[in-house]
């Protein structure tokens, strides 16, 4: 079950789980579509795999299946990756 993570581990931007701004990593490393984009050229800085739009789940599920509310962060970002 996907943890369905809050924010951008970039830019700490909210993600809330209908959000279609969402790219994660196969192990869910969460980022927004404009890092995962402009920044991280679409590859995940954590295990260097592919981001992809992450799916939404139903609302009606929400309540049986919630969300992640731990925020994950880099503490410089992501900007240096690009250097």
């Amino acid at each position: 079950m996907l943890e369905i993570r809050p924010n951008c581990e970039c830019c700490d931007k909210d993600l809330p789980p209908e959000s279609a701004e969402a790219m994660i990593c196969s192990f869910e490393c969460t980022f927004c579509t404009r890092c995962a984009g402009e920044v991280l050229g679409k590859v995940c800085p954590n295990c260097g795999g592919g981001l992809v739009q992450r799916p939404i789940r139903p609302a009606h599920l929400l309540e049986m299946n919630p969300p992640s509310t731990e925020r994950i962060l880099k503490p410089n970002g992501c900007a240096h990756q690009n250097a």
